[in-house]
């Protein structure tokens, strides 16, 4: 059951996850350095594993058009920042760990529609979690082997790669929030 949720997980976010993917490169693109990137994403992983736990169980309810509007302007913000700071400050922390857990929540809207099993409702919980987990890290190092290893030095990299890539994600978003918002 673990590796069923696993794998569950794992494909959530890569490769249906278009807008998980944009959140994750978003944290990447802040500032490329491998530690920055892991502590943000733990920092999101913490905030999403526990509204994912808390929703799963039953313990509130939302509108999963009002979550998945939250999700797209998150993205659209963390894209944005990307282009005015550069330096890992505690409110930048705070700020992940929020929309961590408005993602958990849009992440449990999506493992509700898929069902939790009731004889291993844990089980099956912490696989999926875990699948989330790992095609995040996934998501990170690939950024950092291919772009970020060789270029992130070059004095270019901010202003003709992380930049333009950045603002491109941010429209995404931004068109994403008023789809969804006009489908409220």
């Amino acid at each position: 059951m673990f590796w069923d949720y696993l794998k569950i997980g794992f494909q959530h976010v890569v490769p249906l996850g278009y807008d998980h993917i944009l959140f994750i490169l978003s944290l990447f693109f802040f500032n490329s350095k491998l530690k920055t990137a892991i502590i943000q994403c733990s920092v999101f992983t913490l905030a999403h594993s526990l509204t994912l736990a808390l929703v799963s169980m039953g313990y509130f309810h939302f509108s999963a058009n009002i979550i998945e509007c939250i999700i797209a302007l998150s993205i659209f913000f963390v894209a944005l920042e990307n282009t005015a700071q550069r330096e890992l400050k505690w409110w930048r922390l705070g700020l992940v760990f929020a929309f961590g857990l408005v993602h958990g929540m849009g992440f449990a809207s999506a493992l509700n529609e898929i069902g939790l099993p009731k004889n291993e409702f844990f089980t099956a919980l912490i696989g999926f979690n875990f699948g989330v987990e790992l095609a995040q890290v996934a998501i990170i190092f690939v950024c950092y082997s291919f772009v970020a290893k060789w270029f992130s030095q070059k004095i270019w990299y901010q202003t003709k790669l992380v930049n333009p890539l950045s603002l491109g994600i941010s429209c995404i978003a931004l068109f994403w929030a008023v789809e969804r918002f006009l489908t409220t």
